[in-house]
């Protein structure tokens, strides 16, 4: 049985991590280059960085603090923000990422997930899927959850699937900050739809989201920030208390 990840998420303004609720009031969580080196220390499984001004700034992410990140650690890194086309991918990927996330672009240009898939191979290619729950539609926004769109989630991610992306990651913007858990039933509908990996983000509080993530909405990977940054959760304590609960992790 494959191993469940655990994946810090570094979201990078002006050169800092920052966290926010539900995708607003942001507030400092610390130096990205040593939060990064101590999850891998730690043994996070992968790590994520967002550069969440990149679009709405339009400007591309800033590859020399990648580089600098890169150096610190060893394991797998994904990066996103600012990535509009094929060229943007091979300085980033240089810089040292393993993967690169995009969203505003694809949704913007749903055929950037063809080419990019078609120039680096679909294991580097992450489509992160924003949306928010509006009556019982889940909607897909842009640029760092600003901007609604007409897509839905469920429909964008099997088309980003089909147009090659490798893996999804799905942020509930209602869950996001809240500490209150993570967005299971739709989840568990996206690992119904999906044949590709689906990292769940938003919502974590507590070890025992963690294990609901990966039991009842077979979330392939958990992405988390405020409870590994501020030090509410430790990931060797956490990946100790899912093992204890029969969920593979990687010790």
């Amino acid at each position: 049985m494959l191993t469940k990840r655990i994946i810090p998420c570094l979201d990078i303004k002006d050169g800092r991590t920052v966290k926010g609720v539900n995708f607003v009031d942001l507030r400092d969580a610390g130096d990205p280059v040593v939060l990064a080196a101590a999850y891998a220390e730690q043994g996070a499984d992968e790590l994520v960085f967002l550069d969440i001004s990149a679009t709405q700034e339009e400007r591309k992410t800033f590859a020399h603090l990648v580089k600098e990140i890169a150096r610190h650690i060893n394991i797998p890194f994904t990066v996103g923000g600012g990535i509009g086309s094929v060229e943007d991918v091979a300085p980033l990927l240089e810089a040292g990422a393993d993967k690169v996330s995009i969203n505003s672009s694809a949704v913007k240009n749903p055929n950037l997930i063809n080419e990019l898939s078609k120039a680096f191979g679909s294991q580097c290619i992450v489509l992160a899927v924003d949306a928010r729950k509006v009556d019982n539609a889940w909607i897909v926004h842009t640029h760092g959850g600003k901007n609604p769109t007409k897509k839905k989630l469920f429909s964008w991610a099997k088309e980003g699937q089909d147009r090659g992306a490798g893996e999804i990651l799905f942020t509930s913007m209602n869950h996001d900050g809240t500490k209150n858990g993570f967005a299971i039933d739709p989840l568990e509908k996206l690992h119904e739809l999906l044949t590709i990996p689906i990292i769940a983000s938003g919502g974590a509080g507590t070890m025992g989201h963690f294990a609901d993530v990966f039991t009842f909405g077979k979330a392939d990977a958990a992405l988390a920030a405020s409870v590994f940054h501020f030090g509410e959760i430790k990931i060797p304590d956490l990946k100790s208390f899912l093992n204890n609960h029969q969920i593979p992790v990687r010790l």
